[in-house]
């Protein structure tokens, strides 16, 4: 199956305790993960990463973060396939 390349927007708004979940899901997507820029604000922090994986593993990551009341998820791929 074809990977793809992408971007995982993040924003973190209202109660930091959300961070070390988010941190722990982060970690289980780690293999699909190949770069992470996060930006601190007072009051709302961003993050966004590079992904390369499959749709279906992208999509998974992005559905297990936005059941986070206190994150904001977008993600945008390409249509630009890289075989494995």
């Amino acid at each position: 199956m074809a990977s793809r390349i992408g971007v995982v927007g993040i924003v973190v708004k209202g109660d930091r305790a959300v961070v070390s979940k988010m941190q722990n899901v982060l970690s289980e997507f780690a293999d699909i993960i190949i770069g992470r820029m996060g930006v601190p604000r007072e009051g709302v922090n961003t993050i966004a990463l590079i992904v390369e994986g499959t749709q279906e593993r992208i999509s998974a990551l992005t559905g297990r973060l936005g059941q986070f009341s206190d994150l904001s998820v977008k993600s945008a791929l390409t249509s630009f396939e890289m075989s494995e």
